[in-house]
């Protein structure tokens, strides 16, 4: 009786340590199937089930390498935080956003920093307008690309804002943050900003234009371009337009204190034109 006794536990104890595994295996299914690596694929006949098997693969956005060798993704400081992204925008979205853009064109304003009020201002000289979140297929793709690349959801973010210099046109160095309450209302505080250039150097700007953060903790002197700099550059970290790229940086430091070091301007056009788009990023849901 004894040995009969032993016999059974011991069955009980396989039982129970083959049902354990297939637990697990159940749940590590559900976790594949959830974070996408296991599908099941629609359509499936009663008599012939399967499960395919969808490893990631490489896409664009994954790319990590220019086809001349440079990388597509640069960070160039860490106070502020900037990267940027090679050829986020193609050609034909740099020309659309110009072109809807073109027929409502204003002068660009400021943001009074007491009343919270828009205003004209010398220290910005550009014309601009805004494209409402969604406008159509094209900026919805491109919001949609920059929620990817800031990790911030789409209904965050404000309209796009285009903006367009002249020959001598510039925007003085400024904080996209704000310092009021009136414009934290609506989706708090502004947490990051993505700017595109449209047209650039290797396209309509033939001097100056470069994007300036005088405060970078950065050795700008030691970058390979510096001689090709205006001198407006040279007064701290720049990043020379080039069509197609986008730089993202922070306003706001991973403490949630704003970054005095984000400060930064828009040097004078010399030569040739300049468009860009800006993509503000706030800490809440901005509603439109």
């Amino acid at each position: 009786m004894a040995k009969d006794g032993r016999s059974v536990k011991g069955k009980r104890a396989l039982c129970t340590t083959i049902l354990a595994a297939l637990l697990l295996l159940s749940v590590a299914l559900l976790l594949l199937l959830a974070v996408g690596i296991v599908g099941v694929p629609s359509g499936l006949s009663s008599g012939n089930p399967s499960i395919s098997l969808r490893l990631p693969v490489a896409s664009t956005s994954s790319i990590t390498q220019l086809e001349d060798g440079g990388p597509l993704l640069k960070t160039i400081s860490w106070q502020p935080r900037a990267v940027i992204y090679h050829n986020f925008l193609s050609s034909e979205e740099c020309d659309h956003l110009i072109n809807l853009a073109k027929p409502k064109m204003r002068k660009s304003t400021v943001v009074d920093s007491v009343t919270g009020v828009s205003k004209d201002s010398r220290v910005r000289t550009s014309s601009g307008m805004f494209l409402s979140r969604g406008h159509d297929s094209v900026v919805s793709s491109i919001e949609k690309r920059i929620s990817q690349f800031t990790f911030i959801p789409i209904e965050y973010g404000e309209g796009l804002q285009v903006l367009h210099y002249e020959a001598g046109q510039k925007y003085e160095p400024h904080y996209d943050y704000f310092y009021d309450s009136v414009n934290t209302k609506n989706g708090g505080q502004r947490i990051a900003t993505v700017l595109m250039y449209l047209a650039g150097c290797r396209s309509d700007v033939e001097a100056g234009g470069e994007t300036v953060f005088p405060k970078a903790q950065v050795n700008s002197s030691s970058i390979p371009w510096w001689d090709e700099l205006s001198e407006c550059a040279k007064a701290g970290l720049s990043v020379r337009p080039h069509k197609g790229d986008a730089l993202l940086f922070w306003s706001m430091t991973p403490n949630a204190t704003v970054d005095s070091t984000s400060l930064h301007g828009g040097c004078p056009v010399i030569r040739g034109d300049k468009w860009s788009a800006t993509k503000w990023l706030r800490v809440e849901k901005y509603a439109v």
